[in-house]
């Protein structure tokens, strides 16, 4: 008979875990939570890791490769603050779970393509995507360029893995008035592109993230 994983502790819930975010203030606006509460995590993580899934702590998915910590994540959505009907680019979208959300958020009018380089992970959280009954979202393999090019622009970027820079080819593909939020050397940065092309640049300082592959 195959072995049950062991179950998440009681008390340690999708509710209980976006319940906690909310109460602590990371998650302030409305229908990114909505988005968390829709998305369990338990739905992204490989089947080893079952019983970790509610903690707010990075989890390993292979190939040197993590599903980042709840808190993280939040944050980072909060600062990438996506619309309805935006076009959303998710660069490092691993097991899913942050397009997912995404796609959630943007809604039917909207337009989320994940990006992943390793070919695992690619059908890994295509995988994830289809058990979670997500439908207006899809994630590709990476190219030699970083990003989706040919599918510019986008109103928002993610950027789930640290770069030594701000990428220039993503610069590029972001709309003006547009946004991306990317760690950058254990800074998470929220780079606001102008109406003329001009960044601005905020950063959160703090943070660690595997780091950004490059196609091999």
């Amino acid at each position: 008979m195959k072995r049950k994983e062991p179950a998440p502790e009681a008390g340690k819930g999708n509710a209980a875990l976006v319940d906690a975010l909310v109460a602590e203030g990371t998650l302030r606006t409305p229908r990114i939570e909505a988005a968390f509460r829709a998305m369990d995590r338990i739905r992204f993580v490989p089947s080893g890791q079952i019983a970790h899934a509610y903690e707010d702590r990075p989890l390993s998915i292979g190939h040197d490769q993590t599903i980042s910590q709840p808190f993280t994540v939040a944050f980072m959505l909060e600062r990438l603050s996506p619309c309805p009907g935006d076009s959303v680019l998710d660069v490092g979208s691993g097991s899913g779970w942050t397009t997912a959300l995404l796609a959630h958020i943007v809604g039917p009018s909207g337009r989320v393509i994940g990006t992943e380089l390793v070919p695992e992970l690619v059908e890994f959280g295509r995988a994830n995507l289809a058990s979670a009954g997500v439908t207006r979202a899809r994630i590709e393999p990476a190219g030699a360029v970083v990003g989706r090019p040919d599918d510019a622009p986008f109103q928002r970027i993610l950027v789930s893995a640290g770069s030594e820079d701000i990428p220039a080819d993503l610069v590029g593909q972001l709309a003006p008035g547009g946004v991306m939020v990317i760690p950058v050397r254990g800074a998470i940065l929220v780079v606001t592109k102008g109406p003329d092309g001009v960044l601005e640049v905020e950063s959160h300082e703090g943070f660690a993230f595997v780091p950004l592959l490059a196609a091999r």
